[in-house]
């Protein structure tokens, strides 16, 4: 199975048992007690991460955006709470080298009006120098503010790929959470709507009936069950995943300008 469009396949390699309506409702109504009981365990865990501590940090310190270096304290906006999220950068990089995984985050998250309309303002903090940062955020069409905190320590630099929670009282600015890996999984609004297909995200870690589809070989990284994940995630000019030097992050085909290339000019890890 490919994932360019007008590619429906009639011989799907596995397909749901066919029942009537209403076996189909009574087999849904089963399955939304589950649903409804994570629902509220998910309840209960924010619960419970509105009661953690916080630490206090120096808001004065800087980071440099589009207006050149700023407090901390100025990303607030003038709000009360704070979200970020800490975008990994490969230095030296063309805009295709840049990290998908960092993409899929930053990308589901382009507009904050509904942050910013409960009183929460959104920023994206990387590692990389401003003077790379700036282009390559002008060729993505971000509109939410981004800034560099190359050289400042954690919690407002430090390790990317991380969202990151603060709380400001006055002048005073203080960290109250910080998640990553398939922590950041909420921001992304894809992988929730994946997981309610019959398909679901087509990766190998996940539990799925004898017969369905593999995960194609796109030199994407491999989990912990051995096999690829996150392969959809770059593909080429014509559409087909792959992770090799030919491909993007898929957002990218969407841009202005955005040509077929052929390396990711990456110069070892991401910072």
């Amino acid at each position: 199975m490919t994932t360019t469009p007008g590619n429906a396949s009639s011989n799907l390699p596995g397909k749901p048992p066919v029942v009537d309506l209403a076996t189909w409702q009574a087999a849904r109504e089963e399955l939304l007690v589950r649903e409804k009981a994570h629902t509220r365990e998910g309840d209960a865990i924010a619960a419970a991460r509105r009661r953690l501590p916080m630490v206090e940090l120096d808001g004065a310190v800087e980071v440099t955006g589009v207006d050149g270096p700023v407090p901390f304290l100025d990303l607030f906006q003038g709000r009360d709470e704070l979200v970020v999220y800490k975008h990994m950068w490969y230095d030296g990089a063309p805009h295709q080298g840049q990290c998908e995984g960092c993409t899929t985050t930053a990308w589901h998250v382009k507009d904050a009006v509904y942050l910013n309309a409960r009183g929460v303002s959104f920023a994206v903090l990387t590692s990389g120098p401003w003077d790379e940062v700036a282009p390559y955020v002008e060729f993505m069409g971000y509109t939410q503010p981004w800034y560099s905190v190359r050289g400042v320590e954690a919690p407002v630099g430090g390790e990317m790929g991380h969202i990151v929670c603060f709380l400001r009282d006055g002048d005073r600015v203080f960290l109250t959470y910080s998640t990553t890996g398939r922590g950041n999984e909420p921001v992304n609004g894809s992988l929730g709507l994946l997981d309610m297909t019959p398909y679901g995200r087509r990766e190998a870690w996940e539990d799925n009936p004898e017969g369905w589809p593999e995960a194609p070989q796109a030199g994407s990284p491999v989990g912990g069950h051995g096999a690829p994940i996150c392969w959809y995630w770059r593909s080429d000019a014509d559409g087909v995943a792959t992770w090799g030097p030919t491909s993007r992050p898929v957002p990218q085909w969407t841009r202005p300008g955005a040509t077929p290339v052929e390396t990711l000019g990456r110069v070892g890890p991401p910072d």
